[in-house]
């Protein structure tokens, strides 16, 4: 019932490849994110390799805007970038995973989140390949939850459904 935002340090055509891929593996349609394209619920929108992506509002709606600006933790897509404008818009309402993956990209984003009220989730070391970027968010203390990949699926439609009820406490 929310969109979703996905940020995979990939580079350029492989995104649209994982994109399609992914739609084709689940119910979620994933969309590699396009300049101005409309964020809807229950969609899901890659950030394309070589660009930076982040979520604005314009008006009632909700949209895709793309930069080539410099690249963040060395990083184009970043997902601090992607992170900072989730928190900016959806406030207490976002949630953030963050995967295995090289570097603290995510760290500051996480820190925007949390003060956002947000909540943050991340995988745990056991069943990372690389656990640079959960890690550094789980070691500052931000992680409201620090699982094993099999369980986060269940903890974000958990956290979800949960929250369109009721307030989750951390």
């Amino acid at each position: 019932p929310v969109p979703m935002f996905v940020t995979q340090h990939m580079p350029p055509l492989f995104t649209s490849f994982l994109a399609e891929r992914l739609s084709r593996c689940g119910p979620v349609r994933v969309h590699e994110g396009k300049e101005g394209m409309t964020v809807l619920p229950g969609n899901a929108y890659l950030a394309p390799g070589g660009y930076l992506m982040i979520a604005k509002r314009d008006g009632t709606t909700v949209k895709i805007h793309l930069n080539e600006e410099p690249p963040e933790n060395s990083c184009r897509p970043a997902v601090d970038v992607l992170f900072r404008s989730v928190a900016d818009i959806f406030g207490p309402n976002s949630l953030a995973v963050v995967l295995t993956g090289m570097g603290q990209d995510g760290l500051r984003g996480c820190e925007r989140i949390r003060d956002a009220g947000g909540q943050i989730v991340v995988q745990d070391e056991a069943s990372s390949v690389v656990w640079g970027m959960p890690g550094y968010v789980a070691q500052a203390g931000l992680a409201d939850k620090v699982l094993p990949l099999n369980q986060i699926a269940h903890e974000i439609t958990r956290r979800v459904m949960e929250h369109r009820t009721t307030p989750i406490s951390r």
